[in-house]
């Protein structure tokens, strides 16, 4: 299972208005483990940066007027992300944007990110899984134990690399983004650190209750059934 996990920053908040991506930040996940590969561009919008998009992710069109053009890593883009399954915090926002990035090339038929790949939304996820509470990715990221304390200022790729690590808690699995132990041996061998020693494998020691307590289990079923007047659903054939 291949699965991307995505996030952008923009120069505002609406893509119906003009505004543009400048940066997108892609975390690549196989079968919920890091691959180590990722995608990370910053573009040049080619127009102005709203002050609180800026207060944001700090990023200003100086920062970015010698980056590539969207319309200059489109395809490179697109082969990156087709065929996986997205994974995006607040889906609509993102996919509204990179719809229409899409939709300014010239000379191609447009694309859209629904042709390319499928996508998940963990807002609705983390909004079913705790209704009523706050589901930002900060308060996720606190609420999973997940560790942001370096993110000062908000970054496509640093934000999808904490997304992955949200999302792989909220889904039950790896809570957190690594390399599996065999990998870290590997890289702890290349690199002359000694790896860690694995943990051993225990023996699962099972308790059987005595017969006196058996006996005394089933005395106090027994005077429940009674009382209950004969409604205790375990005790009926």
């Amino acid at each position: 299972m291949r699965q991307i996990v995505l996030d952008t920053e923009t120069t505002g908040l609406e893509a119906t208005r003009g505004h543009r991506i400048i940066e997108i930040g892609c975390v690549e996940l196989l079968n919920r483990r890091a691959s180590g590969r990722h995608f990370h561009r910053y573009l040049n919008p080619e127009r102005e940066v709203e002050a609180g998009a800026q207060a944001i992710h700090g990023l200003a069109l100086a920062d970015l007027a010698d980056k590539p053009r969207f319309a200059e890593i489109a395809a490179e883009f697109a082969d990156f992300i087709t065929g996986a399954e997205l994974i995006i915090h607040n889906a609509a926002f993102d996919v509204g944007f990179l719809d229409a990035e899409f939709a300014r090339l010239e000379g191609t038929a447009p694309l859209r990110i629904g042709t390319l790949c499928q996508v998940l939304d963990t807002l609705a996820l983390a909004r079913e899984l705790h209704p009523g509470q706050r589901n930002n990715l900060d308060a996720l990221a606190k609420r999973y134990g997940i560790d942001n304390s370096h993110r000062e200022l908000h970054g496509a790729l640093l934000d999808a690399r904490i997304l992955a690590d949200v999302y792989l808690a909220m889904t039950g699995g790896q809570n957190k983004l690594a390399l599996d132990d065999a990998s870290q041996r590997a890289a702890a061998r290349r690199s002359g650190a000694p790896a860690e020693a694995a943990a051993p494998v225990l023996a699962l020691r099972v308790l059987e209750a005595s017969a006196a307590e058996r006996a005394a289990h089933e005395q106090l079923q027994e005077l429940l059934h009674t009382e209950s007047q004969g409604r205790c659903l375990w005790r009926r054939p």
